[in-house]
């Protein structure tokens, strides 16, 4: 990107138009999935804002698979970000600095506050959103920028709604969209001065009709940390018309975007699939399955009929109701024209097949596993462990969700708060260490504990072979297992006393039982005497 392109509104909209024209092979999919999956999602070309979307209830007889949605939608929120338990924590790399109780409290004091900001802004909202979307669609995204009396605010986006490219190494780093304000909105918004004059004289006259808005965020490739304006930042943000005028240029420290794919099928694609592209073939059968059943009810109850010629007047087919018959013979008068022979118990019972199969597909099983299920003659351990088995399902796709989602989202609050004066000034002894970021949210717990049974099964052999010989003990490191065991329960570091405390009370334990022996020993040698 020259200096020259960097003036030039060309080079932007041809790169918006570059990647617009690369996401169009994945519209048609995401559009088949809105209809059948989400039907109150997505944003697509000829769509106008204001226009309330009419859900095709032809289509859409049985909810079961947006309720899917909705399930792992609200598992991921609780167990992954929960609002309201800790689901981070922040450490160093350095295991020697973590023992200093400076360290621990400044950690804790800038945890705290990052959780304050997060209930503070509409962050959690938004990811119950972004959840429902990277489940469908396979790729979901928002902005985080920074906010003044928030710190910072998400402004979520669907699909179709937005486009994105990523670097060699396949992380998406451009984002482009296009949007429509009013032009009061685009004055208030970009100032009357950056606007075309059509715009500026419908402002002016405060006209209600739309205006289309592109937008694109790129590397900026006149980056220059000695500069300290926006243009020369890493990343550079400019609005402007599909004509050509630019409404404004600014820039961002971070890639402000926080975009993630549920599973890449390969290092090319820029978009992802996700549990609505398995199972969207099982929720077309499905809502065929319900037709046929109504279809086959409506028969059954209410089949077409024959009517003689010898009826006289109209046929009455309402409960008692008399239909007069002046012929004669053994031929009803009125009769099913067929019989329908319909077995509702196996079609029932292919459709909660089918149902089932859409409820694995997007985890529900996994999320409602200890409502639905009946565990009365398991033990509570027991319980735990096939929750956690049940957990380590999502292996892959979480890793994926830390990598592009959560990782990218505490770096981005801690910088801007930082930025703000919102981070207390670190210990002088760990100022330009690196940061490292532990989950410990429910479903993070889950998977860490899959390996609490292998700590304490080793512990008890180890005092079981103590039985024979009590050295072996000395094998065992009972510090290291315990902070091991609790890092996997996911208790707080914080909780635990450094090294140089906890050996002071172990000396000062160790004194008190010497005295005690001492006394012991003088009373008796008294009562010898």
């Amino acid at each position: 990107m020259t200096s020259q392109n960097m003036q030039n509104a060309d080079y932007f909209r041809t790169r918006y138009e570059e990647m617009k024209t690369q996401s169009r092979d994945w519209q048609s999919a995401w559009k088949e999935l809105a209809r059948y999956i989400a039907p109150t999602r997505g944003f697509f070309e000829g769509d106008r804002p204001g226009d309330g979307r009419k859900i095709d209830h032809r289509t859409l007889i049985d909810s079961d698979p947006l309720m899917a949605v909705e399930v792992l939608s609200a598992g991921m929120v609780s167990g992954l970000t929960s609002p309201g338990r800790t689901w981070f924590e922040l450490s160093l790399a350095d295991g020697e600095m973590m023992k200093q109780s400076a360290v621990r409290a400044w950690l804790y004091e800038v945890r705290r506050r990052m959780e304050e900001v997060f209930a503070r802004s509409n962050v959690y909202n938004t990811l119950h959103g972004f959840y429902q979307e990277i489940s469908v669609f396979g790729t979901a995204a928002f902005l985080l920028e920074e906010d003044f009396d928030r710190v910072i605010n998400c402004r979520s986006f669907t699909a179709g709604e937005y486009v994105l490219d990523c670097d060699g190494q396949g992380r998406v780093n451009a984002f482009g969209r296009e949007f429509w304000l009013t032009a009061p909105q685009m004055k208030q918004q970009f100032g009357a001065e950056n606007l075309p004059q059509n715009i500026r004289r419908a402002a002016q006259e405060n006209r209600s009709g739309w205006f289309k808005v592109q937008h694109v965020i790129l590397p900026n490739e006149q980056a220059d940390e000695s500069k300290l304006d926006q243009l020369h930042m890493p990343y550079i943000s400019v609005y402007f018309t599909p004509q050509g005028d630019i409404l404004r240029r600014g820039g961002y420290r971070e890639f402000p975007v926080i975009a993630a794919r549920w599973e890449v099928r390969n290092s090319c694609d820029v978009y992802g699939r996700g549990p609505g592209w398995k199972c969207l073939g099982d929720v077309k059968m499905l809502q065929k399955m319900q037709k046929t059943k109504l279809v086959a009810l409506d028969k059954n109850t209410n089949p077409p009929m024959m009517v003689s010629a010898n009826v006289q007047g109209e046929v009455n087919l309402l409960p008692g109701g008399l239909t007069r018959y002046s012929g004669s013979g053994s031929d009803a008068a009125v009769k099913p024209a067929y019989q329908v022979p319909v077995d509702l118990n196996a079609l029932e019972q292919s459709i909660e097949r089918v149902k089932q199969t859409i409820k694995s597909q997007f985890f529900a099983d996994v999320f409602l596993m200890l409502s639905t299920q009946n565990f009365t003659r398991m033990t509570a351990t027991e319980v735990a462990e096939r929750h956690q088995e049940k957990m380590l399902v999502l292996g892959p796709v979480l890793e994926r969700l830390k990598n592009e989602l959560l990782d990218p989202l505490i770096e981005r609050t801690f910088a801007l708060m930082y930025r703000r004066g919102v981070i207390p000034l670190p210990p002088p002894e760990i100022q330009g260490q690196d940061l490292k970021v532990q989950y410990v949210s429910m479903i993070a717990q889950a998977q860490k504990q899959s390996g609490m049974a292998a700590l304490q099964q080793g512990i008890s052999f180890t005092t079981a072979l103590a039985q024979g010989n009590p050295q072996v003990i000395d094998k065992i490191n009972f510090d290291a297992a315990l902070e091991e065991g609790l890092e996997m329960l996911g208790v707080s570091p914080s909780v635990l006393r450094s090294d140089e405390e906890a050996a002071q009370i172990r000396r000062q334990r160790q004194q008190v039982l010497l005295a005690q022996a001492n006394a012991q020993t003088k009373n008796a040698s008294a009562a010898d005497k």
